[in-house]
């Protein structure tokens, strides 16, 4: 099996920084609010799809710089030349973009995303394709992809969302495109949690060093399972996780744990 290291990875297109298991993603473009370009989509994918196979990151932080997110794709470098695209071109990039929500949700890693000021458009999907949402009460989350002429599928949308929110609420989301404040946004439960701006990074930092250092076999296995039963009937589901279960019942953090609680210790979770 392929095994790699990302502990030392140098990005090209945003920041990347790991501090012992936990690997932090900055989209750091703050003069204009951190948006993304065909580069920066790209490099994203790939990485992604490397933590796949990197033995010594186990959680991720996605953030931006500056007191923003990330204002989606970048007016000049993406949506200016997307005009003047035929279709094959189009529809290259489109996939492109849908292959990193993919790459985010197939990952092992848990990711955090760390939420302040603006998150539209492709960063409101980098928010959605992440499995925990932090912000703060000023972050401003909205699918602006219909003020542009587009539809409100993009990158996953009418499938993550309501998943998120609801059917319901999703649909207004999508329809109008409109600025949705933190308050109201961690109300229905896009947000898990709103924290002062102060204490955003440090928040997000330690959740992720918390789950760095459990089982995560087992967060991997729970990763797969939230996706792969999305699509699945009841008795599917039952019978994979009564499989995935078993599965983690045969790692050592399974016996670790045991043997911690027997003697009334806390367990140190070695991932395997």
């Amino acid at each position: 099996m392929k095994r790699i290291s990302l502990a030392r990875y140098e990005a090209r297109h945003f920041g990347y920084s790991v501090a012992g298991k936990v690997a932090t993603i900055t989209l750091n473009r703050p003069e204009r609010k951190n948006p993304l370009t065909f580069d920066s989509y790209g490099e994203l994918r790939d990485l992604f799809r490397e933590m796949c196979y990197a033995t010594d990151i186990k959680a991720i932080v996605f953030t931006g710089a500056g007191g923003n997110f990330c204002s989606g794709g970048d007016v000049h470098e993406i949506i200016g030349p997307l005009v003047k695209m035929d279709m094959p071109e189009l529809l290259e990039f489109t996939r492109m973009t849908g292959d990193l929500v993919k790459a985010m949700r197939a990952c092992p890693q848990p990711i955090i995303a760390a939420i302040d000021g603006i998150c539209t458009g492709a960063g409101a999907m980098i928010a959605c394709g992440s499995d925990i949402r932090i912000a703060t009460p000023r972050a401003k989350v909205a699918f602006l992809f219909v003020r542009v002429g587009l539809a409100g599928a993009d990158m996953g949308a009418c499938t993550l969302l309501p998943r998120l929110i609801g059917l319901s609420r999703a649909a207004e989301w999508l329809y109008t495109g409109r600025a949705v404040p933190g308050e109201e946004a961690e109300r229905v439960g896009f947000y898990n949690r709103l924290v002062d701006p102060d204490a955003l990074a440090g928040e997000a930092a330690a959740l992720a060093k918390e789950l760095a250092d459990g089982p995560t076999f087992g967060h991997a296995m729970t990763k797969t399972m939230l996706w792969q039963e999305w699509n699945a009937g009841l008795g599917e589901c039952i019978e994979a996780e009564a499989q995935a279960q078993a599965i983690c019942m045969q790692t050592k953090d399974f016996e670790r744990a045991y043997h911690a609680f027997a003697a009334k210790q806390k367990p140190v979770f070695e991932g395997n």
